[in-house]
């Protein structure tokens, strides 16, 4: 039995993670390993999904030997896709530019790797442009405790050009040796297991999955299990889009069809008796605790309600952490946004009628449409909707929109005060008065208080303002003036009047 077993342990491909700073060229090395254009297909040349896709290189001996490569995006607001993606990962390859050297999210991602304790190999990008520092990039890692080999470390590194190839068959080389190194293996024999990549909505065939496969083999007929979420394997594909029968470890399959949304980084598992996979979603179901209410507003604070809808779950929690650190300006926290409704797919009518009773709500489509009745009944109802494909841009905006929604705070300030020493002439509610000003200034069209004995008796608004029986549109201190005020109050002899603007802050 001991020898049956050991037969059935066969060495499987690497599963590696690319990781870096925004625009340090990940997607561009992947393209060139993978000879296809991404990068130019993504909105505002940022990757804002992870993807996989498995490539053939040859080892030290000419023997082709398969490499999946996990794609994570460089934006900041990606770091819980960035950590799951090194949770299902063998090998990270940390890419830092010759050009900025160590970023924030360079440090964010060394974080990350180390956390997880995944082999690493550093890739050092842009070698080809004219401006590039190698030793900077070496020192700059170096002085965040990465230490290179011959640079005083252990870390293997390639010096490389995504753009023009220059360096990555060394790249590749180096990731089979370590690969080697680590001896990773799986069972072919076992019911294949693994991880949730990405999840979007297709049109097509519904709910769809990204699955990486850590162990074990997967057949046609078989069912898949993702937490509470279950489908078969009737349609399967590869990373390309061909369909398949079957797959083993380290490969990438999309899946079609589940009955709700996988949680992107959940483990999954496969059975060949669908009755079987059923009790075990419904046994995870059980475990799942009640979503709480929304909690009300914190006293003195506003909520500004926002429906979410994207293109892939992904995308979904990485906007949720944007959203979550956009505060109004100022000391004090007046406003907060709180994601009230969100889900993957296309903006509905149903979307806009579970959302248009909250006061001041925001609806946010990323990488989606809104279906026509909804651009219909969101007219009718006066309900904005608001389409991004660049995360950043939605957070400039929604910077703005929190700005405008805020609660103001009215602040009174006085610019004038007079006295008043003659009143003359009154209609029901206009009166004639003179006076003198004897701080500030008093302004025509200007509002004022009605002071008898330092008490407020009422407000009015200058209407006609004389100096010398000359019309003026202002009175300056020292000056005698006589005015019209429209006001319900009789203002008499010995009054005072206070010129005051309202400032909302």
């Amino acid at each position: 039995m001991e020898k049956n077993n050991e037969k059935k342990i066969m060495t499987r491909p690497p599963v590696v993670v690319i990781m870096g700073h925004i625009d340090h060229g990940k997607s561009t090395l992947l393209d060139y390993i993978r000879k296809t254009n991404v990068t130019e297909k993504e909105a505002g040349g940022i990757t804002q999904n992870i993807s996989a896709y498995e490539v053939v290189h040859k080892d030290e001996q000419g023997k082709e030997k398969k490499i999946t490569f996990i794609d994570t995006p460089g934006h900041e607001a990606f770091s819980k896709m960035r950590e799951r993606g090194a949770t299902i990962a063998d090998i990270a390859i940390l890419i830092v530019s010759t050009e900025d050297g160590v970023k924030p999210q360079t440090i964010e991602a060394w974080k990350t790797i180390e956390q997880t304790k995944l082999p690493v190999i550093v890739a050092i990008n842009k070698i080809d442009l004219p401006n590039s520092d190698i030793e900077k990039a070496k020192k700059e890692l170096a002085e965040n405790e990465i230490y290179l080999e011959n640079y005083g470390g252990k870390i293997p590194y390639a010096e490389i050009s995504a753009k023009t190839g220059a360096g990555v068959d060394t790249l590749l080389s180096l990731i089979l040796i370590l690969a080697e190194m680590e001896n990773f293996t799986g069972n072919t024999t076992e019911n294949a297991s693994g991880f949730v990549i990405e999840t979007n909505l297709n049109p097509k065939c519904g709910i769809e999955a990204t699955l990486i496969i850590k162990n074990g083999s997967i057949k046609s007929g078989m069912t898949v299990v993702v937490e509470d979420s279950v489908t078969s394997t009737r349609i399967m594909q590869n990373f390309k889009g061909e369909a398949i029968e079957t797959a083993s470890f380290s490969s990438p399959i999309r899946l079609c069809s589940f009955n709700k949304m996988p949680q992107i980084g959940a483990r999954f598992k496969t059975f060949k008796d669908r009755r079987d996979a059923i009790k075990d979603a419904i046994k995870y179901a059980k475990k799942l605790p009640r979503r709480p209410d929304l909690e009300g507003a914190p006293p003195g604070k506003k909520i500004i309600p926002i429906l979410l809808k994207t293109n892939m779950s992904g995308s979904l929690e990485a906007i949720e952490k944007e959203i979550a650190k956009i505060k109004n300006k100022g000391e004090i926290q007046r406003a907060e946004f709180k994601v009230i409704a969100k889900g993957v797919g296309s903006i509905s009518e149903s979307d806009i009628k579970n959302i248009s009773n909250s006061e001041n709500a925001i609806i946010i489509g990323f990488n989606v449409k809104a279906d026509k009745s909804a651009l219909e009944i969101a007219s009718k109802r006066g309900i904005t909707i608001s389409f991004f494909d660049v995360i950043y841009k939605m957070t400039e905006w929604l910077e703005g929109a929190m700005e405008d929604r805020r609660p103001r705070i009215e602040t009174i300030e006085t610019t004038g005060r007079a006295k008043i020493i003659r009143a003359f002439s009154r209609t029901k509610e206009r009166q004639i008065v003179g006076g003198k000003v004897i701080e500030g200034s008093l302004v025509l069209n200007g509002n004022v208080k009605i002071l008898r004995r330092e008490f407020e008796i009422g407000r009015g608004k200058i209407v006609n303002l004389e100096t010398g029986r000359v019309k003026t549109s202002m009175v300056t201190e020292g000056s005698e003036f006589g005015m019209i005020v429209e006001s319900k109050i009789e203002i008499a002899p010995g009054d005072m009047v206070e010129l005051f603007n309202v400032a909302q802050k």
